[in-house]
């Protein structure tokens, strides 16, 4: 069995262990109104330490669950005993027939069961607002305590008083810590004996082989996974990263998490020791991800798949900091978990501060260095005429050099409080400047992610982009806006959360800052209205569903249902036209209302429409008005051939303020709609589709006009475009300026081929009349006797 069927078993295990484990234990019984109470009176109201503080916190918001828990489960009773009572109805008036004695039994039953189901629900509401006072209370407590401690100066390292005090706490501290050695040793023993023995060496092995096989197997198998699986882009590798990640963090969590639940069944961990061990669990878990995260980021062994853009030569560089940083987290953790489970000096705990404070800068500094460290130059080639030179190195940009000259600038300013001896504001600076960093890191890699995702999903140039462009018919540039937009709501939501990632260690826990996140997911009153983030993604979501229903439905009314009906094709673009205008007017107010805006609420914005309408609105508001008119009385629809003025062409498209009209030339004209409501327009294929070809001959008072008439009749007869009925006709309209006029009208389809026809006719005609000599009147010159005819030009001498 291969490495990864081996992981993949083990893994499968794991999840069923858990589900049994999870079938197995009973829920606990549901709390009443009385039991939140008095579990809330016995919270104490004074604090002495950060650990006090977060384990009421977490009693707390125990008790606000189980509260919301008990008003949902007794709503829906309260709402069926409503439905009842007003099944019921009303007791009788006084004077009124009395009801049957049943009836009333029942009614007042059901309404001594509302009144007390409504009084526990209120009590249940008011403990859940007690607990939020409590809770925002002791944060606030919480807070002051954590100012305090960090604003507290201590002796300096460089001064004597600072020696002196570890030279003194020290006894008392080594005697501490010998009792935590006792401790460690009974649990060693108690692991050796033969009873336990077998069960810790395996877990321990078990875990050894999960940590290095297993992530060693994980990361050729997912490489050689997303090779073979996922296209090649950079949804690829921002994917890799993060799968990589989370399989590091998964096999740590499933490797640490096993050894100590092994152990502490078989009764191995002191009580100070079990405390240790659960952080040391916790923070293999963090350190695991550290790693994970830096070496994916770097990816020294698949430069090609690397995700941010870093140099090969600064990734090597940077390649032994995930390790260290994990090595100095140690380093730096171990003293101050010890410290709490072992209640250390005051000194012990200012040395542990200082030490955190000069490791993670030394860190910080050294890692400043390797960047700021120029790239040694390659060896010296033989110059020849084909030898280029090595391409210049991309200028880095200023952001980055403020960013790090920022860095610099606080690693000097910890090491001044280090030496003032503002030890815990150093301690916590460098811990904030370390966590920023990782914070940084990781949320970058989901930001590249959250884009990569939605370019490779919705965009044109992706496979499913071009899907959705087949299946939908959106535009190409429609999709890459639908890609950007998403990408950007995606960013603004990491981006919120890396802040509340930032704000962690700022004195809080991650159950705190989760829990101000999801009071500001409640809403945020802003005058009259309240938003709520839930409700914008909500808006958000209605509002892509309905225009892709929308396009869907028009798209089946225009390619299967309209043509199958006899409706002509103006009449089909102008329904679907119509349809597309309401559906979008109905997924707008869908969307308001899931964003929380009725009509009630924007009065205000009809009462501005108003008063824009009256002032500067009302060209755009009359041609609206107009296109609707057009669209529902159809005087002018897609496909007429109309004369507005002097423009005449076919009407293409009857848009929201204009209609476009194509001209003779293949141009287009964009007229506003209320030029076709209110001035006066030829709509030549309105009520008769036929064009009429008109032609006026002049000819000789002494021309033969039965000949002449029957030979532009035979002309007409044999032009294939001209329609037999109504057959042509030629009159003779008079006499003009000593010539006959003559007048031929004839029909065909469409008045589009009226010009051709005519052209086509009038050489027919001509050359017929020519056959038969039959000559057109030629038009006579009178010259003016006021303009006398210019002289000639004299003629220059010839040249002797």
């Amino acid at each position: 069995m291969s490495w990864m069927h081996r992981l993949a078993a083990l893994l499968l295990a794991a999840v069923l262990c858990g589900g049994a484990f999870a079938q197995s234990t009973a829920a606990p019984p549901e709390a009443t109104v009385a039991d939140l109470r008095a579990q809330l009176d016995r919270i104490p109201d004074s604090v002495e330490s950060n650990a006090e503080v977060r384990e009421l916190i977490a009693r707390i918001n125990a008790i606000g669950v189980q509260a919301d828990k008990f008003i949902a489960s007794r709503t829906g009773q309260l709402n069926d005993l409503n439905a009842r009572l007003g099944e019921l109805g009303n007791p009788p008036a006084e004077g009124a027939a009395a009801e049957d004695p049943d009836i009333t039994r029942q009614r007042a039953a059901l309404l001594k069961d509302r009144n007390a189901l409504d009084a526990d629900i209120r009590l249940a509401r008011l403990v859940t607002v007690d607990a939020q006072q409590r809770g925002s209370e002791l944060l606030a407590k919480r807070r002051a305590l954590f100012e305090a401690q960090l604003t507290e100066r201590a002796p300096s390292p460089l001064g004597r008083q600072f020696w002196f005090d570890i030279s003194d706490a020290w006894p008392a501290d080594v005697e501490r810590l010998a009792t935590l050695g006792d401790e460690l040793r009974a649990s060693f023993d108690t692991a050796r004996e033969p009873a336990h023995r077998t069960a810790a060496l395996a877990s321990m092995t078990v875990a050894l082989l999960l940590v290095l096989l297993g992530n060693w197997a994980a990361e050729r198998g997912l490489a050689q996974l997303a090779a073979r699986v996922l296209p090649a882009g950079r949804l690829r590798r921002s994917l890799l990263v993060l799968a990589i990640v989370a399989v590091n963090v998964l096999l740590v969590a499933l490797a640490a998490q096993g050894v100590f639940a092994t152990l502490d069944r078989h009764g191995i961990w002191g009580p100070q020791i079990r405390k240790l061990a659960q952080a040391v669990v916790q923070s293999i878990i963090f350190i695991a991800f550290v790693v994970g995260l830096g070496r994916a980021l770097l990816s020294n062994g698949r430069p090609s798949w690397r995700l941010p853009p870093i140099p090969d030569e600064m990734a090597r560089r940077l390649a032994p900091f995930p390790w260290l940083t994990a090595l100095i987290a140690v380093l730096v953790w171990a003293p101050t978990q010890i410290n709490a489970v072992v209640d250390a000096s005051f000194a012990a705990v200012v040395a542990t501060h200082v030490v955190t404070a000069l490791a993670l800068t030394a860190l910080i500094g050294t890692m400043l260095w390797r960047l700021r460290e120029p790239q040694a130059a390659p060896a010296a080639a033989p110059t020849t005429e084909a030898a280029q030179p090595p391409p210049a190195e991309p200028e880095r940009p200023m952001w980055i050099s403020f960013l790090l000259s920022a860095v610099a600038l606080a690693v000097i300013v910890i090491w001044t409080l280090v030496a003032v001896g503002y030890v815990a504001m150093a301690s916590f600076l460098a811990s904030q400047l370390t966590w920023t960093g990782i914070v940084a890191s990781a949320f970058y890699v989901l930001f590249k992610f959250a884009d990569d995702l939605f370019m490779a999903l919705v965009s044109s140039r992706s496979d499913f982009g071009q899907k959705l462009q087949k299946s939908f018919g959106f535009a190409p540039r429609t999709l890459d806006q639908a890609a950007v937009v998403l990408s950007g709501l995606s960013r603004v939501a990491l981006f919120f959360y890396m802040v509340i990632a930032l704000a962690t260690p700022l004195g809080t826990s991650p159950g705190e800052v989760f829990q101000r996140s999801g009071k500001f997911g409640t809403g945020v009153k802003i005058g009259e209205f309240e938003l709520v983030p839930g409700a914008i993604f909500s808006a958000v979501a209605v509002l892509a569903v309905g225009f892709v229903a929308l396009r869907v439905i028009k798209k089946w009314l225009e390619a299967h249902y309209l043509p199958q009906t006899a409706l002509e094709p103006g009449m089909q673009s102008s329904i679907t036209t119509l349809l597309g205008y309401v559906g979008g007017i109905l997924v707008v107010a869908f969307a308001l209302s899931a964003l929380g805006i009725g009509i009630e609420r924007i009065a205000w914005v009809a009462s501005a429409l108003s008063v824009g309408i009256g002032f500067g609105l009302q060209a755009i508001v009359q041609n609206f008005i107009s296109g609707l008119i057009l669209l529902a009385e159809r005087p002018v629809k897609v496909g007429d051939w109309v004369v507005l003025g002097n423009a005449e062409g076919d009407v293409r498209r009857i848009n929201v303020r204009a209609t476009e009209i194509q001209l003779g030339d293949r141009s287009t004209l964009i007229v506003p709609n209320s030029e076709f409501i209110t001035k006066t327009v030829r709509n030549m294929t309105l009520a008769n589709a036929e064009g009429r070809v008109l032609i006026r001959l002049p000819m000789p008072l002494n021309t033969d006009a039965q000949r002449t008439r029957e030979l532009m009749l035979a002309a007409c007869a044999d032009h294939a475009g001209v329609l037999p009925s109504p057959a042509p006709t030629v009159t003779l309209e008079g006499i003009e300026n000593g010539m006959l006029i003559f007048q031929a009208i004839a029909y065909v389809q469409s008045p589009r081929l009226a010009g051709g026809v005519r052209s086509d006719l009038l050489f027919a005609i001509l050359d017929l009349l020519k056959e038969a000599g039959l000559p057109l009147a030629v038009p006579t010159m009178v010259m003016s006797p006021t303009e006398p005819p210019a002289p000639p030009a004299p003629t220059p001498p010839l040249p002797v």
